[in-house]
Order: structure tokens, then C-alpha cells, then sequence
């Protein structure tokens, strides 16, 4: 869970700065931010599940 809050935080700080850089005038492009954001999440979640799924499996195949 520790992995998880850390790599999340880190993605958040890295889509905040891309956000920033690409926004141009304007003081954040939050589109930008917030869809590369969302990206860090699905892709947290999946690799989540994938990991308690092979769990389950290893469990059930004893």
C-alpha cells in the first residue's frame, strides 16, 4: 500500500509539472494534468489487480 500511495504521489507532481510547462499562458492546462493523472491511476489499479489476482491463484492452486 506504501508502493502504491508513493508511486501515485510521484505521478501527480509529474502531471502537475507537465502541466504547467504545456499550459502556455493560462496558470495550469488542467485538462493535461488532470488526464495524465487519471492515466497513473488506471494504470495503478490495474497493475493492483493483476497483482491480487495472481495472489488468489497461487492460493487456490494448493
Amino acid at each position: 500500500m506504501k508502493r502504491l500511495v508513493i508511486s501515485l504521489l510521484f505521478f501527480l507532481v509529474v502531471s502537475v509539472a507537465v502541466g504547467l510547462l504545456v499550459s502556455g499562458s493560462e496558470f495550469l492546462d488542467w485538462g493535461v494534468a488532470g488526464g495524465l493523472f487519471a492515466i497513473a491511476v488506471a494504470g495503478e489499479g490495474l497493475r493492483f489487480w493483476l497483482r491480487r489476482s495472481r495472489a488468489k491463484k497461487r492460493q487456490s492452486g494448493i
